[in-house]
This record gives structure tokens, sequence and C-alpha cells, in this order.
């Protein structure tokens, strides 16, 4: 078998180029890290809205949404089979994150609608926080019903959220 090149060196300008690509991605990368330029970090805001809650998987194939600072036995929310999948994939996400950490189910996850309209779900045991607005409004109003959520499914009047008060936009 002969050598596709013979006897011609590697070019020098492609080693060149390719050496010079890989030193400016280093020095950006580090001038970066050094200085936050291109870092998101989120707005301050004061919380308007806080909620500490805890989930329960039922037999039924329900979860049920409790406020552990409301001191009945009643859920808040039920979210019944086959519904509010953007809900239950979020906490499917945040339990995997538990188990792998080796924390129980006991802790609440505390969901916060900020004075900034941004609402987030923070799993105070593991750090993780997701931001909903993320995920578009449907979502937003999904989490939105489980802040003013009261036992039995009323509403609180303490806690009444306008979802779109939390979008930044107007009902459709």
């Amino acid at each position: 078998m002969s050598d596709p090149f013979g006897d011609r060196p590697f070019p020098k300008g492609a080693l060149l180029g390719a050496a010079a690509l890989i030193g400016f991605s280093i020095v950006t990368a580090g001038i970066g890290r050094l200085t936050d330029f291109g870092t998101v970090t989120p707005p301050d805001a004061e919380p308007r809205v806080v909620r500490e809650l805890a989930f329960e998987d039922r037999a039924d194939g329900s979860v049920a949404v409790y406020d552990v600072e409301i001191a009945q036995a009643a859920p808040v929310a039920v979210l019944d089979p086959g519904t509010n999948g953007f809900v239950r994939g979020v906490m499917r996400g945040m339990a995997r994150h538990r188990k792998l950490e080796g924390v129980g189910t006991a802790p609440p996850f505390v969901l916060t609608n900020w004075d900034d309209g941004r609402l987030t779900l923070e799993d105070p045991t593991t750090g993780r926080e997701v931001e909903i607005n993320a995920f578009g409004r449907t979502q937003i109003e999904a989490f939105a019903t489980l802040l003013s959520a009261g036992p039995a499914g009323t509403e609180t009047a303490a806690n009444a959220v306008d979802p779109a008060a939390v979008t930044g936009s107007t009902p459709r």
C-alpha cells in the first residue's frame, strides 16, 4: 500500500490555522470565565408568592399536591391521570435527581412567583431550579394554578395568582 501523501509534508498553513483557532477559543473562554462576560444571571427580584409543595403519587395514578404550611390533610390539588403532563414531567425529573442524590420525598419543593413575572420551582435539598417561564404560557399556567389552589381545589385569597400576571400577557 502506498502512502497517499508520499513525500509531501502536511501543510503548515492548516496547522497554524488550527493552532490559532484553538488558542483563540481557550483565550476567549478564559476571559469569559474571569469577567463573567456572556453569562446570564437572573435579575434581582423579590418573591411575590412563595409556596412549599409536596407531591404524592396515588395508587389510581393521580398525583396529590399538598401545601406543607397548611395543617390540613386535604391536598390543595389533585392531578388526575392523563392530565398535567408538563407538571408531572418536571416533578419526575426533580424526583429522579433527588433519588440520585439519596434525598427522600419528604422535603417540599418551593414554587415562587417573582415580582418581575418569573415563576420558578426549586428543590432546596438538591439546589436544582427550573425556570418555568422558559417553557411557555400553557406550562406557566399549569404551575400558576398550584400557587392559588386551596384545600379541596378552592382558591385561597392569600395566594391568588393571575396566570396572565405571571406570564406578562393577557388571556386569550
